[in-house]
């Protein structure tokens, strides 16, 4: 008996991952390896001792008031003749699957597009002189953008046309830009830039978005116990919220970082934990918000900090980074991403990093309790994002002295070089990728300056070497085997003559991979893509940046319906969307407003509506005959790749270029009639 209590005592032995079967990259499994010879939990080891609740991954647990939590589980043979489940108040499955997926597109809408106030915030104080450190890099494009917002960027004087002064445009926009934040009447103007049937499809729905805040508003107040009980009702409004995102917030962020850091156009650079580097000061930058790591990249190239980095003992500072502020400064500066989002613990784990310097979005709270095992200072910078583990330091960034904080964080990570330990173990993996493709220069690509062009896009989807397109984007997720979603997907479809768009962490994943070099064309891709990517000297995977740029996919799917030839909106476009591995609030927002845009969109490893048939079927069928997109789910990553090619190859039949036209060779005088 003694010896039985004696057993059940005994603590029972935290299950850790098998590094291999956490994750397919070598790199990330060595340093998991490592942390588990140290004692160190990982996110891939919590995700073997902890399983998600099955209820609420089926979207059907409401905890909406003190009455609850109401769960209402999807019986295992589902359901028969009418479904009476219900909560106390009576919300029924479709009800409570549908607010939690409304306050799902609300959290994520709004983290998109307080990251493009933020910008906004710091794009005004530039306009207003109050900073030195921040001055506009594109005047192109912020002339193009201020045209775009109604803003007025000539004047008539003495009977002629001149240029209105640039720091007056500039200031103008700054204004304009904030008040879609909260102005009280009118519509996002933004809207107007989608093709005009798409523009017509949301106002005769009525789901034009009013301002960007009041739309996330409206749902945290209609997703209330006792209000919007509809799920099509409030499916409107998600609509209406998911637009102020992409169309606003992200829009509006990417085109003021733009003219603010710089315009992106492709660069080399490389990708994974290997461009870290054992005689250098090691920092890495995390997080979404680039206004930060935007001075953090000058300080650390700044002659007086290289200097004092070597008076330190070390031969230089390598920045790198994680997640979207390394997409950001990857795409204008070449800065070398150091991992994903699962990657974040590992980097601190090789021992040699010196600070990590995060902003807003996607930190893990863990990264306190790994750091504490090594010398590494974790820096928050952000007042809304603070962590309560006292090894934390935080500097509040401030725009207005923005160099002089972006050097006092260097200048910490430096004066830490001194104090790492002798066990350095950073991975020797890394790969070699182009970044930095943007709506601009994929049609200077297509064309160079004066003859670029995206019909010539169109002309290889209509003539069949491209089949179609893919945007292939999103996080990782610790409930799969990291980064094989993204690779799986993106190679199949490249396989088959798609070329894919790419951002966020899928674009670290397929550049660790070596995906995006015009090289990979001939080894992964089908003959028709390899052709093109050939010719016109690009990868077969464009990377277009962070999670806020998938604006730019939307505005590049836009200026292939205006160049002409493949139907008159994008739904009706050879194109769809992809997350294959998605875990975040804010790629249901994506997922909305590029469904709502009129995309095929597809997700994997999940969905948070499994639980109500009802509600489900509302957004896997109904949206298309709304929208013209649609939702789609496959957690296998083969599958799932399929599934965006069949709706491909629908459209390519809708348009009548299913069969591939044949080639004629042209002389100089066809081609005179042609250009007639």
């Amino acid at each position: 008996m003694a010896e039985e209590k004696e057993k059940k005592a005994t603590p029972k032995k935290e299950k850790v991952a098998d590094p291999v079967g956490a994750t397919m990259d070598v790199a990330s499994q060595q340093m998991i390896a490592r942390a588990q010879q140290l004692g160190i939990d990982t996110i891939f080891d919590r995700a073997e001792s902890m399983k998600p609740c099955n209820i609420g991954s089926q979207g059907t647990c409401c905890k909406n008031c003190g009455m609850g939590p109401c769960r209402l589980p999807l019986p295992k043979s589902g359901i028969e003749g009418e479904d009476t489940r219900k909560g106390l108040c009576g919300a029924t499955a479709n009800t409570i699957a549908a607010r939690n997926f409304l306050r799902m597109i609300a959290g994520g809408a709004a983290a998109h597009s307080d990251h493009g106030r933020t910008v906004a915030e710091v794009f005004l104080a530039a306009a207003r002189k109050e900073t030195d450190d921040y001055q506009i890099k594109d005047t192109v494009k912020l002339v193009k953008v201020a045209e775009s917002m109604g803003i007025a960027t000539t004047v008539e004087a003495d009977g002629e046309t001149r240029d209105r002064d640039l720091d007056e445009v500039a200031l103008e926009l700054a204004e304009v830009a904030l008040s879609e934040w909260g102005k009280p009447e009118g519509e996002l103007i933004n809207l107007k830039r989608a093709p005009q049937p798409l523009y017509e499809r949301w106002e005769k729905l009525g789901v034009l978005p009013r301002n960007i805040d009041r739309e996330i508003v409206d749902i945290m107040h209609r997703t209330h116990m006792g209000v919007d009980q509809d799920y099509k009702n409030m499916m409107m409004q998600g609509t209406r919220a998911a637009l102020a995102d992409g169309w606003g917030g992200s829009m509006i962020a990417t085109d003021l970082q733009d003219i603010l850091f710089g315009t992106p156009y492709p660069l080399q650079s490389e990708a994974n934990l290997g461009v870290m580097k054992e005689d250098h000061v090691n920092i890495i930058v995390h997080g979404h918000e680039p206004v930060l790591s935007e001075m953090i990249v000058a300080a650390s190239q700044s002659r007086e900090m290289l200097d004092y980095a070597k008076e330190k003992g070390a031969k230089g500072i390598q920045l790198g980074g994680i997640c979207c502020t390394a997409n950001e400064i990857l795409q204008r500066h070449g800065i070398p991403p150091a991992g994903t989002f699962l990657q974040q613990e590992l980097a601190i784990i090789t021992g040699a990093c010196e600070a990590m310097v995060v902003d807003v979005q996607c930190v893990f709270q863990n990264l306190a309790n790994v750091s504490k095992c090594f010398h590494t200072k974790l820096i928050t910078t952000h007042p809304m994002a603070k962590m309560e583990q006292d090894n934390v330091v935080h500097i509040q960034f401030d725009e207005h002295y923005a160099m002089e904080d972006a050097k006092r964080i260097v200048k910490m990570a430096i004066d830490n070089f001194e104090n790492r330990g002798a066990e350095v173990m950073i991975p020797r993996q890394k790969a070699t990728q182009i970044a930095g493709f943007g709506v601009e220069s994929i049609q200077y690509h297509l064309g160079g300056t004066f003859r670029g062009d995206y019909y010539t896009l169109n002309d290889n989807i209509i003539n069949g070497r491209i089949r179609g397109i893919a945007g292939v984007v999103g996080c990782n997720n610790a409930r799969t085997r990291h980064n094989e979603g993204h690779i799986a997907v993106v190679k199949e479809l490249i396989k088959n003559d798609v070329i894919v768009l790419t951002t966020g962490c899928n674009g670290i994943a397929c550049a660790m991979e070596g995906l995006l070099t015009p090289e990979a064309a001939g080894v992964y891709c089908g003959a028709g893509l390899a052709e093109v990517c050939e010719t016109v000297g690009i990868p077969p995977v464009l990377h277009m940046g962070s999670c806020v740029d998938n604006s730019r996919i939307l505005l590049a799917a836009t200026e292939v319906v205006n160049a002409g030839g493949l139907g008159n909106d994008i739904s009706e476009l050879p194109v769809a969307g992809s997350a294959p591995e998605w875990m975040s609030e804010k790629a249901i927002s994506i997922g909305q407003y590029f469904v709502a845009s009129g995309f095929y969109t597809v997700f994997g490893v999940t969905f948070p509506t499994s639980g109500a048939p009802v509600f489900q079927d509302h957004l896997f069928k109904d949206m298309e005959k709304i929208y013209g997109g649609k939702w789609d789910f496959e957690p296998d990553p083969i599958k799932h790749a399929h599934k965006m090619i069949a709706h491909i190859d629908s459209k390519r039949k809708a348009l009548g270029i299913d069969k591939a036209r044949e080639r004629v060779l042209m002389d100089m005088t066809d081609r005179q009639k042609l250009e007639a």
